[in-house]
């Protein structure tokens, strides 16, 4: 249960492995006063290793962030804003959460299809991560009254 002072935000992927989780953590290192974050996938698998390597590389640990169904939110928990971080799970945010009072869609690239060598995976990582990062770092302006 959220507390009336912080906005509750869920960011949802397909997995739960790289994009949702890379928002969950600059949400929280940014905000995470003012906003109770989570996230989840439809289908979680492990978070995946480089998700944890590129975030480590800009300082932000994830340690104690774990893969989720989003399972563990339907009808336990409602939140003030539902963001879709990949296409595959935006047409299933309004089913899911009718309650939530917006629901975002923020299409990103999956990095882990990435199928070339060792450093293009890193850097399809690394692109990600900056990217989110930057629709992070608007999100939180833009709701500076919170």
């Amino acid at each position: 249960m959220t507390s009336s002072s912080q906005t509750s935000v869920l960011f949802l992927c397909s997995a739960n492995a790289a994009r949702s989780q890379m928002a969950e953590a600059f949400l929280k290192h940014m905000a995470g006063d003012k906003f109770q974050v989570y996230s989840a996938g439809l289908h979680p698998t492990e978070i995946h290793p480089l998700t944890v390597q590129v975030m480590n590389e800009i300082g932000i640990d994830m340690n104690g962030q774990k893969s989720k169904s989003v399972a563990v939110f339907l009808g336990k928990q409602s939140f003030d804003y539902v963001i879709s971080v990949c296409d595959h799970t935006a047409k299933d945010c309004p089913r899911l959460f009718p309650g939530a009072l917006r629901i975002l869609n923020w299409p990103f690239a999956d990095p882990s299809a990435e199928v070339g060598s060792s450093e293009e995976q890193i850097n399809s990582f690394r692109k990600i991560r900056d990217l989110i990062k930057s629709k992070i770092e608007a999100f939180v302006s833009e709701n500076d009254w919170i």
